[in-house]
């Protein structure tokens, strides 16, 4: 098994919308409303993973702040994180558990060359052994950092919300449940998962959901 189809430009995510348009008119109505949906891929990588373990449970700007720290000390790649002492990564911002995590992440050798043609159970069976990486995070990376056409993190809340909106769900679906309504949205489920949440921002300035 491979990686399967990989997202590499707009182009590949109007494909996907266009599918999914074609066999979902809720998607249409939504994508007629929203317009044309973002690439958002974004590094792979040591460093990518290792922002993603700084930013949970912190705001976008707390963790942008810590983030600039990291790199301002030089503190991005494993081998800085193993060599550095815990006064030093708490002197940046990181909490005793996030100290936890990064130095797991930074000892477990993760081969990233290998993840980019793996498929995407196989980036998550690697990822989620790591202390501080959930399944979530794993789809995310999976997403966005490798491209995976074909994966949604049927664990965000806002995915979840925007799917009791758009289609009129007497309540959010669990994480099960939205990954059962998915599998109509293969082979490109990421790309229903960057309309979902396009349609949870419109209807959340709109609405004023929080």
């Amino acid at each position: 098994m491979n990686a399967g189809r990989i997202i590499h430009t707009a182009d590949c995510v109007a494909e996907g919308a266009a599918y999914l348009a074609a066999r979902e008119p809720r998607f249409a109505a939504a994508l007629a409303r929203i317009g044309p949906l973002p690439l958002r891929r974004r590094p792979e990588g040591f460093a990518q993973l290792l922002n993603a373990i700084v930013g949970q449970q912190l705001s976008v700007a707390a963790a942008g702040a810590i983030w600039s720290r990291m790199r301002v000390a030089g503190l991005t790649g494993p081998r800085k994180i193993i060599w550095a002492s815990d006064d030093d990564l708490r002197d940046v911002g990181l909490s005793r558990q996030k100290i936890r995590y990064a130095r797991a992440l930074a000892e477990a050798r993760i081969d990233y060359d290998a993840l980019r043609a793996a498929p995407t159970e196989d980036v998550v069976a690697t990822l989620t052994q790591v202390p501080g990486i959930g399944v979530w995070t794993a789809e995310i990376y999976a997403m966005f950092s490798l491209g995976h056409a074909d994966v949604l993190a049927s664990g965000d809340l806002a995915l979840q919300e925007s799917a009791r909106q758009l289609f009129d769900l007497p309540a959010r679906p669990t994480e099960r449940a939205l990954r059962e309504m998915a599998t109509d949205w293969a082979p490109w489920r990421a790309v229903a998962a960057r309309l979902l949440w396009a349609y949870y921002r419109e209807v959340k300035d709109r609405e004023g959901i929080r």
